[in-house]
């Protein structure tokens, strides 16, 4: 390799290396601002705001947000008299994501492996509607699911809030089939021979088989439902108790003061950002490589 060639390829790296080292600091930017300010006291929030560093650093933000003070005791700190019920809230948050991520991906594995399996007629055309379901935005399903809740009397109620989530999505079910048609035709057959049906087929061999992708398919679902914030703000405009999205949404609303309480909602979306990260920490390599495969069948 000549000089001129290792020139253009170091020339290159340098620039790739450029260009992911501004994507990072462009997506890390914004969580910088929120640890910053999630620590830095209520009184000092706009001192110093062009330093990465809080002024007076303390934990009093997370204390407010989770109940540890009472509203007198957040008003003499600096806050703002904002009220926010964060362990409700989450608990709200959990249950709504657990929902969604056992029904939608039950309903889109059972889905996927008909696809992949199973025989019948207009298969296939049935199959390129879920796919070209992927082309839909998302915001033009939200009047007919509205008033479909509406009519059903599911508004303001954790029924209404699961429904559009609970069935087949056509990424989901493109993503599984994909696993399902690598499955061994041989593996099948011998349980046929056993006198198996095609349930026992499919919850005996094909799930434990691909665990992996249901594992993953399950963490993107729970993360996606985790932020969902416009649905649940539409269709439960009255609950006693929101989601957490829709909760820090009213919390910043609130200004009793004349200002947000930007501490506080900044330590609020810090926490409510933890199970995202860990989920990402932990098993992101295995979505990327599930993913991946699923294109390239």
């Amino acid at each position: 390799m000549n000089a001129a060639v290792r020139r253009r390829l170091s020339l290159g790296r340098s620039l790739a290396w450029l260009a992911l080292g501004a994507m990072v600091l462009i997506t890390c930017g914004p969580l910088v601002v929120m640890l910053r300010t999630a620590f830095e006291h209520p009184s000092a929030v706009y001192e110093g705001a062009a330093s990465a560093w809080p002024q007076q650093p303390t934990w009093v933000n997370f204390q407010r947000v989770l109940g540890g003070l009472t509203p007198e005791q957040s008003l003499a700190l600096g806050g703002s008299g904002a009220e926010l019920d964060f362990l409700r809230s989450l608990g709200r948050s959990l249950l709504f994501t657990a929902l969604v991520v056992v029904l939608q991906t039950g309903s889109c594995a059972m889905a996927a492996y008909a696809f992949a399996r199973l025989r019948f007629p207009g298969r296939r055309v049935l199959f390129a509607l879920f796919t070209a379901s992927m082309m839909l935005p998302g915001v033009v399903l939200f009047i007919p699911n509205f008033i479909l809740v509406r009519d059903l009397g599911w508004l303001n109620t954790m029924a209404g809030m699961v429904a559009p989530f609970a069935l087949m999505s056509g990424f989901a079910v493109f993503f599984l089939r994909q696993f399902f048609l690598a499955l061994p035709r041989d593996l099948e057959e011998a349980a046929r021979l056993d006198g198996a049906g095609p349930w026992t087929i499919f919850w005996r061999i094909a799930l434990p088989l691909n665990a992996t992708p249901l594992a993953t398919l399950a963490m993107l679902t729970g993360i996606g439902a985790w932020n969902e914030f416009f649905w649940p703000f539409i269709a439960a405009p009255g609950a006693e108790v929101p989601v957490l999205p829709v909760a820090l949404q009213a919390f910043k609303a609130q200004s009793p003061q004349g200002q947000v309480d930007w501490t506080g909602l900044m330590a609020a979306s810090a926490i409510a950002l933890l199970p995202t990260l860990v989920l990402l920490v932990l098993a992101g390599r295995r979505v990327v490589e599930s993913v991946q495969f699923s294109g390239g069948k």
